[in-house]
């Protein structure tokens, strides 16, 4: 039996786990974290972390894995691409996975060759970061964000001196490598576009894209709350979109493989490839893509790692109207229930991802790793969609009890 390595076992990574199953496939997993949901499902676990490369290859060799995926993860597609050189598995540069995973080098490769990108610099000291702003070298508003996190934690807007400092030292905490990356704000027209796609031997040959929705009223507002699908941007400017997708994919040699996409337009209508993750997408989007047009991105990702030619139908047209919804909290406690209107629950949702439970601890939303549930939902029209999608507090609260909760870990090293 073939053996497959997968990097992560967090509660949306377990599908991957199980299409491999399906493929087949012996299972092997590895996580830092040794009460992952996912070790329940591998045939083997490892708690090794998946962004120790070199301890990921001792676990491959050992195992003699023919194949290896970090499936929905930032932090373990560098270690994924690494292993499968090393080991001569199917898989994409690893020159090019780490300029993707590392935005210090995704935004340097950017300007090099062409493509529009923020104003901005990266740092490893938050008092130079202030030296500059003081000598007026941005133009608030302003965003810090670590250079190599994941699941936008660690994100914060800077809109005056006096909030620089703690948010540029909140930065530096989420960053394994110790840096982050201050741009200037992209004058966004439109919402901020999010989608997975998919390239075979180096061909984008599927994207599909959903409007992205944020709360103001989180602590920190740049954690999505919401993807919609399908997108709200013109087909003109989704084939301008893939252009530019496919120009950057061809410039870096990349081969087989499933990508995260987040991407916003200007009033001048430049095309702004924020992230291009090589993985798929977090908060369930493969799940919510397989509903909307009926793609199983995951399976194509399992099979891409296992170097299977990948076929599918090339007219593959949307469905009907879903989205993911991520109900969290704007504040610390602990979890007394959700409720959820009833008749929402009846029409719309169609699955539902429990990862809190009633007595446990929630924490306001600063990140993907604060959670409470995510659905995945469907709707009758564009416009019922979006308006849910922006007034959730008209059919769900989250309610806490009397109490605090016990003090929170923020700082995130690795994960979806």
């Amino acid at each position: 039996m073939k053996k497959i390595l997968l990097l992560g076992g967090s509660l949306q990574q377990i599908e991957a786990i199980q299409t491999a199953k399906r493929q087949g496939l012996y299972t092997v997993l590895c996580d830092y974290l040794e009460d992952n949901p996912g070790q329940y499902y591998a045939d083997r676990f490892y708690p090794v972390s998946t962004t120790d490369r070199e301890a990921v290859l001792e676990v491959a060799r050992k195992e003699k894995a023919d194949y290896i995926i970090a499936y929905a993860s930032d932090p373990a597609a560098p270690t994924a691409a690494y292993v499968a050189e090393q080991m001569h598995m199917p898989g994409n540069p690893f020159r090019s996975v780490e300029i993707l995973c590392d935005k210090e080098k995704f935004r340097d490769f950017q300007r090099k060759n062409g493509f529009f990108a923020p104003e901005g610099s990266a740092y490893s000291d938050v008092k130079e970061v202030l030296r500059d702003i003081e000598n007026g070298r941005f133009v608030f508003p302003i965003i810090a964000k670590p250079v190599d996190s994941s699941g936008s934690k660690g994100v914060g807007k800077i809109e005056k001196v006096s909030d620089a400092e703690a948010k540029l030292a909140n930065a530096l905490l989420f960053s394994r490598k110790g840096r982050i990356i201050v741009e200037e704000m992209v004058d966004t027209c439109g919402r901020q576009i999010v989608g997975d796609g998919l390239s075979v031997n180096g061909k984008l040959v599927f994207s599909y894209f959903a409007d992205h929705h944020f709360d103001e009223k989180c602590e920190n507002p740049f954690v999505p709350v919401s993807g919609s699908f399908p997108c709200s941007l013109s087909g003109e400017m989704l084939g301008r979109v893939n252009g530019e997708i496919q120009r950057l994919l061809t410039m870096l040699d990349m081969r087989t493989s499933a990508y995260n996409f987040e991407v916003r337009t200007d009033s001048n209508q430049n095309i702004f490839l924020m992230e291009t993750a090589p993985r798929n997408g977090g908060n369930f989007i493969p799940e919510v893509i397989k509903y909307s047009c009926g793609l199983d991105l995951i399976e194509c990702c399992v099979r891409g790692a296992m170097g299977e030619e990948i076929t599918f139908d090339s007219c593959i047209e949307p469905k009907g109207f879903y989205a993911y919804y991520v109900i969290h909290s704007t504040r610390d406690g602990i979890l007394d229930r959700v409720e959820i209107d009833p008749e929402v629950r009846k029409k719309h949702i169609i699955q539902e991802y429990i990862i809190t439970r009633p007595g446990e601890n929630v924490y306001a939303f600063t990140g993907a790793n604060r959670v409470i549930e995510t659905l995945l939902m469907k709707f009758e029209n564009m416009g019922q969609m979006q308006h849910m999608m922006e007034h959730s507090e008209e059919w769900v609260k989250v309610m806490l009890r009397e109490g605090t909760a016990s003090k929170r870990i923020d700082q995130g090293k690795e994960g979806v």
